[in-house]
């Protein structure tokens, strides 16, 4: 399925640029469906030679250990790039992405993104930017996994969630907007979905967890102290 100019225009990534540019990409550009729970890369899967980009609904980026444990490294939503490392080579999947929801994939040309790139550098300081951010937060994950107690590790991943999905301010406290449910929250910490279900009961006091991964912030100051280690349960 062919993009729209409309389309392009909402991706924060191409949202600057000049609508003869962003006509000069429509014709490189193509939309794949998938459906939730549908593989869109495997891990070690040769990777096109495009840019690929959230343009509906929310993926998972996961790593299957030889043990058959699973751990979720990421979850984007629409806007998102991902894989950008195809843009560099002609290297591997370093981890499998799946469709979390109904998800529309946007798919760009690399001899396109680089015709861009060549003409409008501020694009590929954009995209430099989120790879170190994605090495920052995967680097912030392998050392949590290794050194923190995972009720840090928790509190970690609410407040990493608050800031950058956002908060809608309630009677009770701040609402995060991703809906985060105990299976995904356990497999992104290195923890089990049991003890993920124990450790929210033991700070039910600053977090409440309502179905279908609503969660509350009721004290955001005991929230802070308990990501930094500062609070014991």
């Amino acid at each position: 399925m062919r993009v729209t100019v409309e389309q392009l225009k909402q991706i924060p990534l191409l949202s600057g640029l000049e609508l003869h540019q962003i006509s000069a990409l429509q014709a490189h550009a193509v939309i794949k469906q998938y459906l939730p729970g549908e593989i869109i890369l495997h891990e070690g899967d040769p990777l096109p030679s495009q840019l690929f980009i959230v343009l509906g609904g929310r993926i998972e980026i996961k790593k299957i250990a030889s043990t058959g444990k699973e751990t979720i490294l990421r979850t984007l939503p629409a806007g998102e790039i991902f894989a950008a490392t195809a843009l560099l080579e002609n290297g591997f999947a370093p981890a499998t992405v799946v469709a979390q929801q109904n998800c529309q994939i946007l798919m760009i040309e690399r001899t396109a993104l680089l015709e861009l790139i060549h003409n409008t550098p501020e694009v590929a300081l954009q995209i430099i930017a989120v790879l170190t951010e994605r090495l920052q937060h995967l680097h912030q994950t392998v050392h949590g996994l290794v050194s923190e107690r995972a009720i840090v590790r928790l509190a970690q991943y609410i407040q990493f969630s608050a800031l950058t999905e956002g908060t809608d301010v309630t009677e009770q406290g701040e609402l995060l907007r991703a809906h985060l449910p105990y299976y995904q929250i356990a497999r992104s910490i290195g923890i089990t979905y049991e003890e993920c279900v124990r450790m929210f009961k033991q700070i039910q006091s600053s977090v409440c967890y309502h179905r279908g991964g609503k969660i509350l912030v009721l004290d955001r100051a005991k929230l802070n102290a308990i990501a930094q280690g500062e609070y014991h349960i």
